[in-house]
């Protein structure tokens, strides 16, 4: 065993050295700290082998472990169980802290419990701190303390607590020579996990000003590169979301509204943790979907015949990536034309979105299906074709990824829009007014 006295630092969602809360705190400590990943076996079993995110993640932890090694320390890396981790980590090493960031995903929080209460039984202490959101738990709450449960008013109270406190950056960066030395130094390779490389293409984690500043203009139409593409690095920690929140108050407003749907749809999977399996409203989990699954196997595959609703899920097959706006359009057609629970939608996206992020997308999902809080009404139902005529009037982003639209070779819609429109209220009704 190492005698040292030191901290530990759990990397987690948060795989970057700038600004990294958790780390800073842990740098600042006073006992030099080792950092540390675990491959959770119990979340990497559970995904296909093709999964873009493992490769990614196995991309930034050799970053890591680069710069680590550049300071003389190591990145500890465990593939297995949390739990199994940590009690191999102290035969190994004298440690008398575990710093980390915030997680608040039902797993992640039960997998916490878990580890703080094993630490706890050696008298070490877990200490997790607040990283990839601006606000959380009871920090945007009613008078009456209660969670917000629709967005207005919650963004409002956002707005207003943000503009009365300044966000400064936690300098991890600047105190990395406390970090625990080794020697020798252990060689990284990456582990193999048995995962193949799938779709993969990352952009920038920067932001450009002038892309926030048209970003309102731009960013509902698929064919113009008008978004940020931020999602996956805000998703695995690479770019800080304080930084991210300065920009965009700075630049686009808009943007920061989608900053601040993303922090309410965090803290209602926080107050809320049932929305993960089922409807925030209770009444919509009684709702009789036909889930066809020859229907949803053209979804996926995107032969719908509405070439918006096919672009959108070709698109996310080829790369790990669909447009927000055509996000809407495809989760609506599912839920509302085709009668398919959500619940389908929202674990074929958590499978091929490499920006996949649990509470976006089930609250994006809900809203689409009107399950959630501050949802759609479930009689908003929206016409696929005219939404292309919208936002991809010249068929630009549609000829990309349907380049045999408009040929023989392109099947006719597989269900009319008027009568799967009248048919979903239909069905949506008589649910509803049973409740």
């Amino acid at each position: 065993m190492d005698r040292q006295e030191i901290a530990v630092f759990w990397f987690r969602r948060d795989l970057r050295i700038i600004d990294n809360h958790g780390l800073y705190q842990a740098l600042t400590s006073g006992r030099p700290v080792l950092p540390i990943f675990i491959f959770d076996s119990q979340i990497l079993n559970d995904l296909e082998q093709t999964d873009s995110r493992v490769t990614f993640i196995l991309h930034e932890i050799q970053k890591l472990h680069d710069i680590f090694e550049q300071h003389g320390s190591t990145f500890w890396i465990f593939y297995g169980k949390p739990i199994e981790a940590f009690k191999r980590l102290l035969t190994e090493f004298r440690v008398a802290e575990v710093f980390t960031n915030q997680d608040y995903e039902p797993y992640a929080r039960e997998r916490d419990k878990e580890i703080y209460e094993f630490l706890a039984t050696g008298n070490i202490r877990l200490r997790a701190f607040k990283d990839q959101v601006i606000f959380h738990k009871n920090e945007v709450a009613k008078a009456d303390g209660k969670p917000y449960t629709v967005f207005t008013p919650y963004s409002k109270k956002w707005l207003s607590l943000f503009s009365e406190q300044d966000y400064k950056p936690f300098p991890s960066e600047q105190h990395l020579d406390k970090l625990h030395q080794t020697e020798p130094l252990r060689k990284y390779h990456h582990p193999d996990l048995g995962f193949k490389h799938g779709p993969y293409v990352v952009p920038p984690n920067e932001l450009d000003a002038s892309l926030l500043e048209s970003y309102a203009q731009n960013r509902d139409f698929p064919a113009v590169s008008g978004t940020s593409r931020i999602g996956v690095h805000l998703r695995f920690g690479t770019v800080s979301i304080r930084k991210v929140t300065a920009e965009a108050a700075i630049h686009s407003t808009t943007f920061l509204n989608e900053l601040i749907w993303r922090n309410f749809y965090m803290d209602i999977l926080w107050h809320f943790p049932h929305v993960a399996q089922s409807s925030f409203k209770p009444a919509y989990d009684f709702i009789f979907w036909q889930n066809s699954e020859k229907d949803f196997a053209r979804w996926c595959e995107g032969t719908t015949g509405y070439p918006l609703v096919d672009a959108g899920m070709r698109e996310l097959s080829a790369t790990g990536y669909m447009h927000n706006r055509v996000r809407m359009v495809t989760a609506s057609f599912l839920c509302k034309h085709l009668l398919i629970d959500w619940h389908w939608g929202e674990a074929w996206f958590a499978e091929k979105l490499l920006d996949y992020e649990l509470a976006s997308n089930n609250g994006g999902w809900q809203w689409a299906a009107g399950s959630g809080c501050d949802a759609a009404p479930y009689f908003r139902v929206f016409n696929p074709s005219l939404q292309q005529q919208k936002f991809d009037p010249e068929f630009e982003y549609i000829k990309k990824w349907v380049p045999e639209y408009g040929t023989s070779a392109y099947p006719p819609p597989m269900v009319d829009h008027k009568m799967a429109r009248e048919r979903a209220i239909r069905v949506y009704k008589a649910a509803l007014s049973e409740r």
